[in-house]
């Protein structure tokens, strides 16, 4: 395929194209996975603005990923970094409470599911805590509910046992 961006800040050679195209098949992570194909994508003679069209991202992102991944030629480098700020936690959100919980049927609740999911749990705890619906994070919800049954949770929207 013909390259459409030849400024030297989008080339990539053979053997980042197989290091990328490694990576990618080993990526687990969505955001990791939509950074490689993107330079994959460059690096195999598309332009930056079909990578991101194609990845449905900004092209200054696929540039700013270039940058990342061309200075270190390491598909790490595009790996998220830890980010400052505390995490969320939910202090009255106790193992004890969350099992009760995933006891109870949903529509006993006024749901209209047999089961619950990540989401409807946190609606549904958020509102019990907090007295009135409120957001609590389906992330950090899904990781009370791994400790808790001791398996690995679903992604948001997949159905809880219950």
């Amino acid at each position: 395929m013909q390259r459409h961006d030849h400024s030297p800040e989008t080339w990539l050679d053979e053997a980042d194209r197989k290091r990328l195209a490694a990576a990618l098949a080993g990526a687990r992570e969505a955001r990791v996975y939509r950074r490689l194909e993107a330079l994959l994508l460059v690096a195999e003679g598309h332009s930056v603005a079909e990578a991101a069209r194609r990845c449905r991202v900004n092209r200054s992102s696929v540039h700013r990923w270039l940058a990342q991944y061309r200075a270190e030629h390491e598909a790490t480098a595009l790996i998220d970094r830890p980010r400052s700020g505390r995490p969320r936690r939910h202090p009255r959100l106790t193992p004890q409470r969350l099992a009760a919980a995933l006891a109870r049927d949903p529509r006993r609740c006024g749901y209209q599911a047999t089961s619950w999911t990540v989401p409807l749990l946190a609606h549904d705890l958020g509102r019990l805590i907090h007295g009135a619906p409120s957001e609590i994070g389906c992330t950090s919800l899904a990781g009370k509910v791994d400790r808790i049954s001791g398996m690995s949770s679903p992604p948001p929207g997949v159905l809880l046992g219950g």
